[in-house]
């Protein structure tokens, strides 16, 4: 039976975002919902948050930055860095238990106490660059696990799969000179989609050519299109470069019905994703996939998404 880790703690709903903004604590209220009704939680593994040890955020976050958002939080500022980026007195400290509670899960899987697990956290990070705020995210969660595999367990190859309808600009800039971590994106581009990068020819820089793929798709495509993006890039991608661990940006707002973005993909669509991602943990991994929860903002629709997206897992 395997062993399928839950970070869910209700103290990450103690990031405030104001009204009328997307990214709204009632997000995980859903994703739990989901996840019980489905009669998942007695399989599961369940995890609380912590606070994380400073000396792993700044592997990838300037210690200036840190500061900055620090003191910005507990100066009572209601936004940081940019207009998206809404927050509160408890965003910062809500950011550490986030890091916190996915390191937490990320030592549990390499010490063979879970096979892999879903990481339902806010704030999310993907947007997140070295000294930057953007698009929701503060500290890089899947950068900052992945840096803490490196060096807490010698993982010598990282892959991470992001398959939220925004490009993880931030995950790529961090990594995009590094041959030891294999960034994949599929993401809406161009129209609104935000940020606006992830383009085709964006494939890693020096050292690092070669070691990230974008996998751009046009507005109004759907399952067909994920489906045949994902086989071709990718699937031989991770053949060659063999990673030990996967992280999973998780976001769900690639879904038809999410009015983030303008796509047509299906909440069966979603299920194909996550099963290939297992399928290739399976392949060079050991199983082990870490989810950490991205975007996804239509609260009809989180329930069933995340249900599905641990049920893959709990059957990996």
């Amino acid at each position: 039976m395997k062993k399928t880790g839950f970070l869910y703690d209700e103290r990450y709903q103690l990031h405030k975002t104001g009204h009328y903004h997307p990214e709204v604590p009632g997000r995980l209220d859903c994703i739990y919902r989901g996840i019980e009704e489905g009669g998942l939680i007695p399989r599961l593994i369940l995890i609380k948050g912590s606070p994380a040890d400073m000396k792993w955020i700044e592997l990838v976050h300037d210690g200036s930055y840190i500061r900055r958002f620090e003191a910005a939080c507990r100066s009572g500022k209601s936004i940081f860095d940019s207009p998206d980026n809404q927050m509160c007195c408890d965003t910062y400290e809500t950011s550490l238990l986030a890091v916190g509670g996915i390191l937490d899960v990320a030592g549990r899987v390499m010490r063979g106490e879970l096979d892999n697990a879903f990481c339902a956290v806010r704030p999310p990070g993907h947007h997140a660059e070295v000294s930057n705020a953007m698009g929701f995210c503060y500290f890089n969660n899947v950068a900052i696990a992945a840096r803490y595999l490196q060096n807490q367990w010698d993982i010598q190859h990282v892959g991470i799969v992001d398959f939220d309808v925004h490009h993880g600009n931030g995950t790529q800039h961090i990594f995009e000179n590094d041959p030891t971590v294999f960034y994949y994106s599929i993401h809406e581009h161009p129209s609104f989609a935000y940020p606006g990068t992830g383009r085709e020819f964006e494939n890693g820089k020096d050292f690092g050519h070669g070691y990230t793929k974008n996998s751009p798709v046009l507005p109004g495509q759907g399952d067909d299109e994920y489906k045949r993006l994902i086989q071709r890039d990718l699937v031989p991608a991770f053949e060659e470069f063999k990673p030990e661990v996967i992280l999973v940006s998780a976001g769900f707002d690639a879904h038809k019905d999410d009015e983030m973005a303008d796509m047509q993909l299906s909440t069966e669509g979603f299920s194909w994703i996550m099963q290939q991602i297992v399928d290739l943990a399976k392949l060079y991994s050991k199983g082990r996939v870490i989810s950490i929860l991205e975007g996804g903002y239509s609260l009809k629709r989180l329930p069933e998404l995340a249900k599905n997206h641990v049920e893959i897992l709990l059957n990996a």
